[in-house]
């Protein structure tokens, strides 16, 4: 059976789906964008501020299934801008120990839920 996760810490779903799904030792987290969960507002001051936002929001979404950043095992990370790739780089390697960090692509995207400029998702196993 599948357990469905969610945290008042991270934004509510903008769809038909949940913030996360536990299936055994395994979560599949939804991709996070920069919302700022206490207002609903998104947090877009720059690419770092907001990157840093979605990795706080899925740390949260992380934290209600038990788990942290070293639990993860795959990331996805969509951006509008490829220029922007160093930057989001630098905040999202922060979050991982370098020598045990996930597998991952980065993908640039035409187009991102609420013109967002980054979304993340993970895939993590206890």
């Amino acid at each position: 059976m599948k357990k469905i996760i969610f945290t008042e810490k991270a934004p509510a779903p903008i769809g038909p789906y949940n913030q996360a799904v536990l299936k055994g030792d395994t979560l599949y987290a939804s991709g996070q964008i920069a919302i700022i969960p206490e207002t609903g507002e998104l947090n877009l001051g720059n690419i770092e501020v907001e990157t840093k936002q979605v990795m706080e929001n899925m740390k949260a979404v992380l934290h209600a299934a038990g788990m942290t950043f070293e639990n993860v095992v795959k990331t996805s990370i969509f951006i509008m801008n490829m220029n922007d790739f160093a930057s989001i780089n630098a905040v999202y390697g922060s979050y991982f120990n370098e020598i045990t960090a996930p597998a991952r692509e980065t993908v640039q995207v035409a187009c991102l839920p609420k013109n967002v400029n980054v979304e993340i998702s993970m895939i993590a196993i206890l």
